[in-house]
């Protein structure tokens, strides 16, 4: 099977870009986002890469990612729970170092109980700088 990413997608794009940070923006489910590599900066047709934050004593909507995988690496902060399944079930804690994969499709919501602000560097295979989330509302009261 031939690796469609090695592929240029666009004959003109042939060399490395380098990318300064965009500003960041609040997401929808609540995380703060500052895009890196995307669509919208380089014309990346399959990846994006940048900065998630969850600040200090806050927590995202329940939520779901139904046609891409994330993965994160935090960075800074103390500790977040990742609450995740079809009825947020499991209950897991992310710290600095830690590397956290999400499948596609599975609903989640992460809590930052600390002071202190939590950091990532994320990475996923949509590579739009707003992805597409679907909000979970019916799951919101489940997470204490």
């Amino acid at each position: 099977m031939k690796n469609e990413a090695a592929q240029p997608k666009n004959p003109s794009a042939v060399t490395a870009k380098v990318v300064s940070g965009s500003d960041s923006h609040i997401a929808k489910q609540g995380s703060v986002y500052r895009s890196g590599v995307s669509a919208e900066s380089v014309g990346s047709a399959m990846l994006w890469l940048g900065t998630i934050s969850l600040p200090a004593g806050r927590r995202t909507s329940a939520h779901r990612h139904e046609g891409h995988e994330t993965a994160l690496l935090m960075t800074a902060g103390q500790e977040i729970e990742i609450w995740s399944g079809p009825e947020l079930e499991c209950c897991e804690t992310v710290r600095p170092g830690d590397y956290l994969f999400i499948p596609a499709g599975v609903p989640h919501v992460a809590v930052n109980r600390s002071a202190e602000n939590a950091e990532f560097l994320g990475a996923r295979n949509d590579p739009a700088a707003n992805e597409s989330v679907i909000l979970m509302p019916e799951l919101d009261g489940i997470v204490p």
